[in-house]
């Protein structure tokens, strides 16, 4: 599954470091592609939306919103 999320706050190339940082210790996550103010994080379908929320915010951001097709692939939990 793929999910897409912008992210506030991302203004530089250590913003993105930061995030992908973050966001590869999240168990399930296979692949994680980061620009800035955006992500698009391939997983095994166990990754939630506020699992990603808790990891960027680690790093010091602020998820925006998850794209429509994002929230229709994750399973409700």
């Amino acid at each position: 599954m793929i999910t897409r999320v912008r992210i506030d706050g991302m203004s530089c190339q250590h913003c993105v470091r930061a995030v992908f940082t973050a966001l590869a210790g999240v168990d399930g996550i296979a692949r994680a592609d980061v620009g800035i103010g955006v992500a698009e994080v391939e997983h095994d379908g166990t990754v939630t939306v506020e699992r990603l929320r808790d990891a960027v915010e680690v790093a010091g951001y602020v998820i925006a919103s998850e794209d429509a097709r994002a929230r229709r692939q994750l399973p409700l939990v």
